[in-house]
């Protein structure tokens, strides 16, 4: 039985050429991506557009459609913004906890603001504000790490903590980094490469270099962190997932007064030996339920990175578990 193609209209006003055509992009490649992404057809005549499609798939474009005319007004329509768009149309319904206010879901750096993009990123956002330990969890392209450290420099901008405090395990050197050369930042900088990434986006390259040699900013292997104590400071563990239990506990006790620490990892990415248990898999058996603590999940509807992603993710998330790697499925 074939399902029913619904019609729907969309009047583009005002009538702006420059506009229309930063709103259908070269070659209309925006239009035929929304048509790619919701298996719908899109006809444009003038500002007249006409929408054919199963009628949730014909409702999602009209939707898409609109916000992107909006958009066109006030900045180019990358190929990025359009996939954006459309990642964010097609998320799930949000949460009932998830917060609605728009002060909630905004964080504000030197560079500009950045919102949450979906129920699952804005109940993130929410987390790290409200509670003083926060666990990321879910794969590749979610927006974790980026997010964490658009929290950390908000809040060293604002002077609620003094230092930023970025923590990363590294299984690949065994946590022996004294044969590379370099200094200690030197050593672990290929590990941290995702969040420097971040903060040279948000604060600029010569600020996050003055800060780094000032140690506002601190680059520490989990290796390094025992014995310690973090005042007035935000805290970032990334690829949590290859902790083990006992270092996951001593950086979970590392946490000092005024100071906020959140944890990102994909627990389907272990790089640890098999026999090995993750600590991260290991506190989201434990700590569900302490105060103060919280944690969000994400999936594969959002990824904000290019759509194959998406599709390699739930490609893997398909493959049955107990798989072996050279077994055929």
């Amino acid at each position: 039985m074939s399902t029913p193609v619904e019609t729907r209209d969309l009047a583009l006003e005002p009538v702006d050429n420059a506009r229309l055509a930063n709103f259908v992009g070269p070659m209309d490649e925006n239009l035929r991506h929304v048509e790619q992404r919701l298996g719908v057809q899109v006809r444009r005549r003038g500002g007249q557009v006409e929408v054919s499609g199963p009628a949730e798939a014909a409702d999602a474009a009209q939707t898409v459609l609109r916000k992107l005319f909006d958009l066109s007004a006030r900045e180019s329509l990358t190929p990025d913004r359009v996939h954006l768009a459309l990642q964010e149309a097609g998320m799930e319904a949000a949460p009932a906890a998830a917060p609605q206010r728009a002060d909630d879901l905004a964080i504000h750096t030197q560079r500009g603001g950045i919102r949450g993009r979906g129920p699952n990123q804005r109940q993130y956002l929410h987390n790290i504000h409200s509670s003083d330990l926060t666990f990321g969890i879910g794969p590749a392209g979610t927006g974790k790490t980026f997010l964490a450290v658009a929290c950390a420099v908000e809040a060293l901008q604002s002077e609620r903590v003094r230092r930023i405090v970025l923590v990363r395990p590294a299984v690949e050197a065994g946590e022996r980094l004294g044969f590379l050369p370099g200094d200690l930042a030197q050593k672990v900088d290929p590990y941290l490469r995702p969040m420097y990434d971040a903060l040279y986006e948000m604060m600029g390259f010569d600020r996050v270099a003055r800060a780094v040699e000032r140690q506002v900013i601190e680059i520490a292997p989990l290796a390094f962190m025992r014995g310690r104590s973090l005042n007035d400071s935000f805290i970032i563990l990334d690829e949590a997932q290859n902790t083990t239990v006992e270092q996951m506990k001593m950086f979970l006790t590392r946490l000092g007064f005024g100071s906020k620490a959140v944890v990102t990892g994909d627990i389907t990415q272990t790089d640890l030996p098999k026999q090995q248990v993750s600590g991260l898999r290991n506190a989201m058996k434990i700590l569900p339920g302490v105060q103060g603590v919280s944690f969000t999940h994400f999936t594969s509807r959002d990824v904000v990175r290019h759509p194959l992603v998406q599709r390699i993710v739930e490609a893997y998330e398909r493959k049955p578990p107990d798989s072996s790697p050279g077994e055929e499925s």
